[in-house]
């Protein structure tokens, strides 16, 4: 499924404009070279395009680079001064004016 989306002429192929077209609706602007390293960067066969296999690997990378639950957890500590489970507003304000954010 999330496949068809990015292969919009349905011929089992994801090419770099398919590919940019998918991250421009997603708020994106990558360049045509970032676009043709995405690419390389899972296309096994050098053909200069995605195919599902190749896409499965893509998929596979991008959410083994998704953050776990205890590194999530690990910054929400930070956050958590007093360890109550909850993020205060001074709390908040402490964090954020320490690392130069100025809030009113």
């Amino acid at each position: 499924e999330a496949f068809s989306l990015f292969d919009k002429d349905g011929d089992g192929q994801i090419t770099t404009k398919e590919l940019g077209t998918v991250m421009r609706s997603l708020g994106q602007n990558p360049s045509e070279s970032e676009l043709q390293d995405m690419i390389n960067e899972v296309d096994a066969d050098n053909n200069g395009t995605i195919d599902f296999p190749e896409f499965l690997t893509m998929m596979a990378r991008k959410m083994k680079d998704t953050d776990s639950e205890e590194e999530i957890r690990e910054a929400f500590k930070v956050f958590d001064r007093d360890n109550n489970g909850f993020i205060s507003a001074a709390e908040l304000r402490h964090v954020m004016t320490s690392i130069g954010e100025k809030l009113t």
